[in-house]
């Protein structure tokens, strides 16, 4: 497939519609969306930049000294991905909280990461999702906690939903 023409589909209407040559690298001002997190009492609002190639996923936020408040990095992936599958923090110089969300969008773990120090990759731990999981969402350490979001909340990209 040449060609990706991708919706994650939340109850809620998460639609992260992307379309590109699947090998390009995405500039991260044209990868960049506004979306939010939906917890049971309130809307927070969020910047996305989309890791959706297979170079964008490896590197992640690799060597970043910091990641501005109320934005992240969300990993698509176009096949779900398994329950041991997770993410590392090698070279990684933040650190980070991950949500793993289902295709439609809603979170079913939340792991905390640290920075590795590691020389090498085989020295850093996995952050397994222990459930499985259609994309990622990486935002600075205790920022789900700091806004009450937790298992069961979902993300979102609908502009009616996120700017009422």
């Amino acid at each position: 497939m040449s060609r990706i023409n991708r919706a994650l589909n939340t109850g809620l209407l998460l639609t992260c519609l992307v379309t590109g040559d699947i090998n390009a690298e995405v500039p991260v001002s044209q990868s960049l969306r506004e979306a939010c997190l939906i917890t049971d009492h309130r809307i927070v609002p969020i910047t996305v930049e989309m890791a959706i190639t297979e170079s964008g996923r490896r590197n992640g936020l690799m060597g970043r000294e910091s990641l501005a408040p109320d934005t992240g990095m969300l990993f698509v992936y176009e096949e779900p991905r398994r329950p041991d599958h997770g993410f590392w923090m090698y070279q990684t110089l933040i650190p980070l909280d991950i949500a793993y969300l289902d295709k439609e969008g809603t979170i079913v773990a939340i792991r905390q990461m640290v920075p590795c120090r590691s020389p090498s990759g085989s020295g850093c731990p996995v952050y397994r999702a222990g459930v499985s999981f259609s994309s990622a969402l990486e935002m600075n350490q205790s920022f789900f906690r700091n806004n009450g979001i937790s298992v069961g909340h979902q993300l979102s990209s609908s502009e009616s939903i996120c700017k009422p």
